[in-house]
């Protein structure tokens, strides 16, 4: 009886410390809402813009990179099947989600340093 009391306790405490750690993102990161539009005429993209960034607290360079970003993402799947239209303006809405170091670590003084939000190629 104690050996399947201590089983079952065991089992119980894994469950409970993998449901607390998937909620660990909220804690150390920000999510932030962007707005883009991408063109299309014939089903192909002509143009892709950044209509709004919503973060209160971020500088003007944050914005921007954040801004970046949000193209870069929405360049990726301008060609799915979702998202295509014949001719027209679709509206994309993008949660970008950056960790709060990495955050802080988006200032204009940092740039030369590594990218927070870009990936670095490796060299050939």
């Amino acid at each position: 009886m104690k050996c399947s009391t201590a089983i079952v306790t065991l089992i119980l405490m894994f469950l409970f410390k993998n449901v607390s750690a998937q909620v660990g993102y909220k804690k150390d990161s920000l999510q932030i809402k962007v707005y883009t539009e991408v063109e299309y005429e014939n089903y192909w993209a002509q143009d892709i813009r950044v209509k709004k960034v919503f973060c209160d607290y971020c500088s003007e360079f944050q914005k921007e990179q954040i801004g970046n970003e949000a193209l870069r993402r929405t360049y990726f799947v301008r060609n799915d099947n979702k998202f295509r239209m014949p001719s027209g303006v679709f509206r994309h809405a993008l949660y970008i989600r950056i960790a709060k170091k990495d955050f802080a670590r988006l200032r204009e003084d940092n740039i030369m340093q590594d990218s927070v939000l870009t990936i670095n190629e490796q060299p050939k």
